[in-house]
């Protein structure tokens, strides 16, 4: 598995991968201990609930999102942002089509 991204991303050389219906993603930059993911959703796609043990950032770039985490629900638009701790429990449902930037520490290794 490389362990480090190119040191440009250019968004027409990247290849868009699908996760789930709906939901699209591109791996931008990363290394052993930061990554950076660009996730594209549809109207009514759902990042269905789960947990990671990594720290997460994410900013809201387009769209609207419903997000819940840790059981707390709250409606996001761009530019706005959120956190999520290791371990905790979130999803979100896009409610106008939208982009997501993501950030993990560490990389998500289950991404490459």
């Amino acid at each position: 598995m490389k362990t480090r991204s190119d040191i440009f991303q250019i968004e027409s050389e990247i290849e868009w991968q699908n996760p789930a219906p709906g939901i699209q993603r591109q791996i931008m930059a990363y290394d052993g201990q930061l990554m950076m993911v660009k996730v594209k959703f549809e109207k009514g796609a759902v990042g269905t609930p789960h947990t990671h043990y990594h720290s997460q950032a994410t900013y809201v770039a387009s769209g609207r999102f419903e997000l819940e985490i840790g059981g707390e629900k709250k409606i996001l638009s761009a530019g706005d942002g959120y956190y999520v701790e290791p371990d905790e429990l979130h999803g979100c449902v896009c409610l106008e089509p939208g982009i997501l930037i993501d950030t993990f520490s560490p990389m998500r290794a289950d991404f490459l």
